[in-house]
């Protein structure tokens, strides 16, 4: 199967383009920008760096520690004059904690150095899945820019306190209490079972008071089909991992549909256990869950719900409403698959429309599906779009009294944002709770600042199994209040937050455990409870088909899907400035979002996407109007694998208030999210004119065109074929002639061998069947090893600085004209093919950072010794050494290395956000920050392996299995458990024979490198198994 892959990675590469041959073959797409690099003597001369400099910017500054220790006790952020007793200096705690912000849950683990928070990673024990906005949220605590400091009142200069705050606005809301006029607290998903409880005594003593829930994207048709087909406002569970047959008609569940099932999907595409789930991806915009199907259908959005129709029709033997598509017959055979699946079959859709959602449940009760769970539902998506629109018409006709948000931001992401802003004005009173400023909490009378979760204690309820705890990982570093305080104090109870979670733990959800054991793991389980009672649900099939098929029916012109990107999610983080460098696992762009369209859309409305050569790609810009709703000026993508006759746009760009100039970045596309839809129909698309310049990694930095970069094979070839069969094997070594004999290439060497079996040697397998390219381990990287963002105009010209990049590659048959000789195509035929091919491409997810070769290429040239081999197997760099030749860069085959163009930290022109005294807490102080005229790349996390022999040392014990494996970022981050760390000289480390795997092979292994970096060889179940 993987023999005559072809692999590309840019729709410019299709076309045989003569720069992007040539970016391939340079390591650097620009010349040395001497004079811009040096600058002149006088410059030279005053950017020296002293060693004050450096201690300063490394630790933390006297301003940072006196706004850290404004109230209260000494804070543990400060440098110590008495040191704390629950600290060490320079040895790391770990906090278990969970993260919950509205749009992101997670049971996470939270490491702090001095006291503060510098790197976040998932509870593993907890089952939990990661994603680059999770790991990211560390950063976000610092941001000076838009946390909110200090408790304010609109139109007052003056200082506002607290104790004004309670006292006025409690006024207030005990004259509308007595008046009985109607107060409405808004606030996103909150998934806290003690914080509910807060909110209902807080209602107890306000009965005119009203919770409405409000997400920003939204999954409310899905709670609501829930709520009618079993009685539970939730969302169902679907245990993937015992999944025979998946079927998904548009739901990204490895991206953000019901918070994500990664893990659960990929323990259950063991090859070595024999048994594949067969996964089937029925879609219009290419997903993450799509990239990573063992077979993608390409749909647009309307017809997606006439192929749901017609399989619920070919399940059940059914005859309702529909219309016939062009993928029917592949529709036939799902259908027949899930049959012969049975209880093992599961069907899910990403359709925010109740009556799709009714169907999908439907056809898994006629299954009798096991896979989805109706007992241990989700809790995390709770947004009623009912009520808050509602609560928009009520706020016009002046019935709102009073409005008090948490979190939320709906002058920024209600598609009706001028509705809600008019009825605002008819507000008497108006409170927001934030952690941030935003369009929201600028618009309100009083503004009340919270801590971010990693200040704050708090329970979740994620699912009906798992209670888990919070807990501060440092003290507040502003004059915050929690918001359950804040409620607590308004209702007229004293006690505090604290003792009031404390106390709803040990009676309601510890069930006898120890609080303290709780508060230590991060989370208490307990058995879901069965329902016995069962819901006689009242819905029609028949009614709710026909009213889908109806409303589909009504498509007409492009039809836009809107989503939620990987790296940004709903726009909470968009002044991240990881995420927003974070490239897009699908196009490889960051910086960004924009329209996405097919090549055959593209050509016949005249949209390109050119490379320059300097390997920055442009595009052109298009005006979208929905009902008389335009947004204007977005940049277009043209994307392999989008349907004909649809469009993408990403939620969650386009904010600007109190943003700096760089980070205000793309358009907001909330404003075409009517109805809280993000399917809509009748878009009509305008070319305008302009040129975008574009933040695209896509062909830069590749190796594509080599040998032996990719193998994928399918599950029957895995099962039957010998890899190494010379006709048909799957993962063939490379071979050399010698002594006229053909030999595998790993038994020839021009160098002597090191003995590596004395100490630990280092090894990396990632698992390519296990990847989903989600990209925690990018930001997990960027994170624990001060990696620094650049911008998007760097990024452009390819400086970018990620040691660990994801590569994404596209795939086909047929890639050159020689391609299609051999197949015996005509040159009118290879056109069509081609075409072909890159409608609907197969994509494989590979990441890539340092090999640590034994026979490391970039070690033999570079003249100072800068870079060099370590006995534990790591390719090490000595930075004070560096003096910036880039020999190394230009020898390394893999373009894993990274130059420091310009001086990063405390430069004004790369200032996001992270210059400032709190933007500094986030740095680690075991790497140091490096400085311009340097070379920099992966160090297999030295820092932190080193730190647990060291520590196995001190406790006079050998070190653990899999202790290597917590000590990588990258592995450590990694939730699929795609990447495996640890030391190969011990035969119990799970990394071990991992090396030895027949799946086992080493990227450009003919050049023989010898890499550190073993990959496993990508296995697709073909379902011919």
């Amino acid at each position: 199967m993987a023999s005559n892959k072809k692999y590309w990675k840019s729709v410019e590469e299709l076309k045989e383009s003569s720069i992007v041959e040539t970016l391939s073959k340079n390591e650097f797409v620009s010349e040395i920008a001497t004079d811009e690099f040096l600058g002149d003597k006088e410059t030279l001369e005053n950017t020296s760096t002293s060693r004050r400099d450096f201690l300063k910017y490394v630790g933390f500054t006297t301003a940072a520690a006196s706004l850290a220790a404004c109230e209260g006790p000494v804070r543990k952020s400060i440098p110590y004059v008495v040191k704390p007793d629950d600290i060490i200096a320079g040895v790391a705690d770990w906090y278990a904690t969970s993260m919950a912000d509205g749009y992101d849950f997670a049971n996470v683990l939270v490491k702090t150095r001095e006291g503060r928070p510098i790197l976040v990673m998932p509870n593993s024990e907890a089952g939990a899945d990661m994603n680059a906005r999770i790991a990211a949220s560390v950063l976000s605590l610092y941001d000076d820019k838009l946390r909110l400091k200090e408790p304010a009142k609109k139109d007052s200069d003056a200082a506002f306190s607290w104790g004004q705050a309670d006292a006025e606005i409690g006024a207030q809301l005990n004259a509308f209490k007595e008046a009985n006029k109607p107060v409405v607290l808004l606030t996103g998903t909150l998934a806290s079972p003690s914080t509910e409880k807060v909110i209902e005594e807080f209602i107890a003593v306000y009965p005119n008071v009203k919770h409405i829930t409000y997400d920003a994207i939204s999954e409310s048709g899905a709670v609501d089909a829930f709520m009618a087909m079993y009685g539970k406002r939730a969302l169902p569970n679907y245990h993937l991992n015992k999944a025979k047959t998946i079927v998904s008609f548009g739901a990204d569940f490895l991206g953000d549909f019901h918070g994500g099932f990664e893990k659960s999907y990929i323990a259950g595409r063991k090859p070595e256990s024999g048994h594949m789930s067969y996964h089937v991806q029925f879609e219009s915009n290419m997903s993450l869950t799509g990239a990573n199907s063992d077979k993608r259908v390409v749909l647009k959005p309307s017809d997606q719900v006439f192929a749901l129709l017609n399989l619920y029709n070919a399940v059940t033997g059914s005859n309702f409403a529909s219309k016939s598509t062009s993928v029917d017959a592949e529709v036939k055979k799902m259908a027949s698959e899930l049959k012969k699946a049975g209880s093992k079959g599961v069907v899910l859709t990403g359709l925010n429309d109740k009556n799709a959602q009714l169907i999908s449940l439907a056809i898994n009760a006629a299954l009798g599906s096991e896979i989805i769970d109706t007992n241990n539902t989700i809790n995390i998506r709770q947004g009623n779009d009912a009520e808050v629109s509602q609560l928009v018409a009520d706020m016009n006709a002046g019935s709102v009294a009073g409005l008090i948000s948490y979190n939320v931001d709906p002058l920024y992401t209600l598609s009706n944002a001028s509705g809600f802003s008019e009825g605002l004005k008819k507000v008497s009173l108006k409170v927001a709770l934030s952690i941030e400023n935003n369009d929201t909490v600028s618009a309100m009378d009083f503004v009340l600042p919270t801590p971010h979760y990693l200040e704050s204690w708090g329970d979740t309820q994620f699912d009906e199994i798992t209670y888990g705890l919070m807990q501060p990982t440092i003290q507040p570093l502003f004059n915050t209040r929690q918001f359950q305080d804040v409620l607590l104090k308004w209702s007229g109870n004293m006690v505090n937050y604290y003792d009031y979670l404390k106390t709803y733990a040990s009676e309601n959800a510890l069930g006898g455990n120890s609080w303290n054991t709780a508060l230590h793991n991060g989370f208490s389980k307990k058995e879901v409870s069965v329902n016995e009672t069962v819901f006689e649900s009242s819905i029609s099939i028949a009614d709710v088909a026909n009213e889908l098929a109806t409303s589909a029916k009504k498509a007409t012109g492009f039809e836009l899907n809107l989503y939620a990107k990987t790296g940004l999610g709903d726009g909470k983080q968009a002044n991240n400035p990881w995420l927003q460098e974070f490239p897009d696992p699908i196009t490889r762009a960051s910086w960004d979002n924009y329209l996405t369209m097919s090549i055959a859309d593209a050509r016949e409305l005249g949209f390109e996407n050119p490379v320059q050569d300097n390997g920055a790609i442009d595009g052109d810009y298009a005006n979208v109007t929905i009902n008389g709703v335009t947004v204007e000026n977005i940049p277009v993508m043209i994307q392999p694998g989008q349907a004909k006759g649809s469009i993408g746009l990403a939620l969650g760009y386009g904010r600007t208030l109190d943003f700096k100039e760089d980070m205000q970045v793309g358009v907001n596309a909330y404003p075409l999210y009517i109805n809280n839809n993000h399917i809509q129909y009748g878009v009509s698309i305008e070319k305008v004119s302009g040129t975008h310049k574009f933040a695209c990694t896509q062909v830069q930095k590749t190796i594509a065109g080599r040998h032996d970069i990719l193998k994928v094979a399918s599950l029957k070839d895995f099962k039957t074929v010998d890899p190494k069969d010379h006709h048909h094997g799957w993962n063939k070594p490379a071979y050399v002639s010698y002594d006229h004999q053909e030999v595998e290439a790993n038994t020839i060497d021009i160098w002597d061998e090191h003995n590596r079996e004395i100490g630990h040697h280092f090894n990396l397998s990632i698992d390519l069947s296990a990847c989903t390219g989600c990209g925690a381990c990018v930001i997990a990287c960027h994170a624990e090893n001060n990696v620094p963002v650049v911008g998007k105009n760097e990024v452009r010209v390819g400086r970018d600085m990620h040691w660990l990049r994801i590569d994404r590659y596209y795939s086909s048959e047929v890639e050159t004209r020689e391609d299609a000789k051999e197949l015996g195509l005509s040159r009118g035929d290879t056109y069509r093919k081609l075409e072909t091919e890159a409608e609907n491409p197969e994509v494989t997810f590979q990441p890539m950072m340092c090999q640590h070769c034994n026979h490391a290429p970039c070690e033999t040239v570079c003249p100072v010794a800068a870079t060099s081999h370590g006995r534990q197997g790591q390719n090490q760099m000595a930075y004070n050494r560096c003096v910036g030749t880039r020999y190394c860069a230009n020898n390394c085959p893999y373009r894993v290395r990274r130059f420091n163009w310009f001086e990063y930290a405390n430069n004004n022109e790369f200032d996001f956000n992270m210059n400032n005294d709190y933007g500094k807490m986030v740095l680690n102080p075991d790497v140091v920050v490096r400085g311009r005229g340097v070379m920099e790349k992966c160090s297999f996390c030295i820092q932190s392996t080193q730190a647990v022999i060291l520590k196995a040392k001190r406790e006079g014990r050998a070190v653990a299995n899999d202790e290597f494996n917590d000590a990588c970022a990258c592995s450590a981050a990694c939730s699929s458990g795609a990447m495996i760390f640890g030391d190969i000289n011990n035969e119990e480390d799970p990394v071990t024979p991992l090396v030895s795997d027949k799946r086992a092979y080493g990227v450009l292994d003919y050049l023989q490198t010898k890499p550190n970096v073993i990959y496993q060889v990508k296995i697709k179940n073909t379902n011919e198994a």
